[in-house]
C-alpha cells in the first residue's frame, strides 16, 4: 500500500528519470592516447543511467596512487581511452529504473569496493567481495549490458573501477555509492572513498 507521503517521492523520481533521457556533453580528464602520456581534458558525452544505475555530479576528487599505477599501466592490461578516478564526493543528479535507496539531491561518496546487496557474499557480514561488483580492473564497461556510458566523438570510452570520477558527471551502478549526511563537507570526506578505508582501517 502506498501512503500519501510516498507519492511525491515517486513522482519526483519518475520526473528525474524522464529529465535524464538526454545525453550530457561535459568535460572529463582522460588518458587519451596511451599509458603514461599526459592526461587531457576532453568534451565527453555522458549517457543517462540505465536500470539500477545513477548519474552523479562530481564536486570533489582525491587522487590515489592506484590511478597513477593504472595510468602507467604497470602490471595490468593497458585499456585506453579511459577516464580514471575512484575517490570522490558528489550529488545525485538522476536515477534509473529500479533505484529505490537514492533520490536526486542525495550527497554521496563513490565506493571502489562495491556491494550489490543481493549476492551470497553481500549477505555475509565477514566480507565485501561482491559477486557482481567486486574489484576487477579489467572490467571496463557497465555490468548491466557490457557497454560504456562515456563517449568521445561517438566512440565509447573505458570506465575505471566502475567509477571514473575524473568527470564532471558519471554513471555508476547503484551499489557503487554510499549516502552521506548533506552537512558533511564533500571536499573533506572524498578521501573516505578509498584512502582511509583501505589504508587506515586495514
Amino acid at each position: 500500500m502506498v501512503g500519501a507521503n510516498d507519492m511525491p517521492l515517486k513522482k519526483r523520481k519518475m520526473a528525474q528519470i524522464e529529465d535524464s533521457l538526454s545525453t550530457m556533453i561535459l568535460p572529463s580528464i582522460t588518458s587519451k592516447l596511451n599509458w603514461g602520456k599526459p592526461l587531457v581534458t576532453e568534451q565527453v558525452d555522458v549517457a543517462p543511467p540505465h536500470d539500477m544505475e545513477v548519474r552523479v555530479k562530481i564536486f570533489f576528487n582525491s587522487l590515489c596512487h592506484t590511478d597513477i599505477y593504472f595510468w602507467e599501466a604497470k602490471g595490468q592490461t593497458p585499456l585506453f581511452l579511459r577516464i580514471f578516478g575512484h575517490k570522490a564526493g558528489g550529488i545525485m543528479e538522476s536515477i534509473g529504473e529500479g533505484v529505490t535507496d537514492f533520490i536526486p539531491g542525495d550527497h554521496v561518496l563513490l565506493v571502489f569496493t562495491s556491494k550489490c546487496q543481493d549476492c551470497v557474499h553481500c549477505k555475509l557480514e565477514e566480507n565485501n567481495m561482491c559477486d557482481l561488483l567486486r574489484i576487477n580492473t579489467d572490467r571496463c564497461m557497465m555490468v548491466s549490458d557490457g557497454k560504456s556510458r562515456f563517449f568521445i566523438k561517438g566512440k565509447p570510452m573505458h570506465h575505471f573501477g566502475r567509477t571514473s570520477t575524473f568527470s564532471e558527471y558519471i554513471v555508476v551502478h547503484v551499489g557503487c555509492l554510499a549516502k552521506i549526511n548533506p552537512a558533511t563537507p564533500l571536499d573533506k570526506v572524498c578521501v573516505l572513498s578509498c584512502g582511509i578505508s583501505t589504508g587506515l582501517l586495514n
